[in-house]
């Protein structure tokens, strides 16, 4: 029997990151901005429960069928499998992370920006606090949209370049032991697939909502028009 081949995750989320940070964000705006032309009545807050639903249901969809390759165990299938579900794992992760970034007006058109932002989400905001001494008060709460608007690019840049390393071993360690958990064999691997995507994906919600806070009251008004008076 020849032996199974090794999955190089880290290899595999460092390269999976850049696509979708460079693929969704256009994405993520024009997501953002067809929801709001077909619900023109939902909030901000409504918006962003139907995104988090929509996302929850695709990460838990997709962790199930990775784990369901595995009922008939055959290395062919459950490589595959296990690979594309934490690549789109990821890039649903870095579409909902960047969809919820342009709910609250955070419009990241800096790739580096978006880097930040979505490695501190997803690696979790505690983890990432020391990288971020002296870039902002650590008694700002809902620092997000201080990406855009007050920390300079140079201190971003080197927040990246200490964060990048950080989030390929964190992430890709807490990826690789849930790929592992899916190749189960029988009906155990989709519990885990499924169960595994879900608990990961609610972090991702409640860390996106402690660093961009809770949603806005309303939604920002073109440019040029002026509240009425009262």
């Amino acid at each position: 029997m020849a032996d199974s081949p090794k999955l190089d995750i880290k290899s595999i989320v460092s390269e999976g990151l850049t696509q979708a940070l460079n693929s969704q964000q256009a994405v993520a705006a024009s997501n953002v901005a067809r929801l709001r032309r077909v619900h023109p009545d939902k909030s901000p807050a409504e918006l962003i429960s139907y995104l988090n639903k929509a996302y929850l249901g695709a990460v838990t969809l997709t962790g199930a069928a990775a784990g369901a390759a595995a009922i008939v165990p055959n290395i062919v299938v459950q490589v595959p499998a296990a690979v594309g579900d934490l690549l789109s794992f990821l890039e649903a992760s870095v579409l909902y992370i960047l969809s919820i970034a342009e709910v609250h007006s955070v419009h990241l058109e800096d790739a580096e920006k978006r880097k930040l932002l979505v490695m501190t989400v997803l690696i979790g905001d505690t983890a990432a606090a020391r990288v971020f001494d002296g870039l902002i008060e650590k008694t700002v709460p809902y620092w997000g949209k201080l990406i855009v608007e007050k920390i300079p690019m140079a201190a971003i840049d080197r927040a990246n370049k200490i964060l990048g390393p950080r989030f390929i071993t964190k992430y890709g360690t807490k990826q690789g032991t849930l790929v592992l958990g899916k190749q189960v064999p029988a009906a155990i691997g989709v519990a885990i697939g499924a169960g595994g995507n879900h608990i990961f994906g609610w972090g991702t919600i409640r860390a996106a909502r402690r660093i961009l806070g809770p949603p806005p009251d309303a939604w920002p008004l073109p440019v040029g028009d002026k509240p009425t008076a009262g």
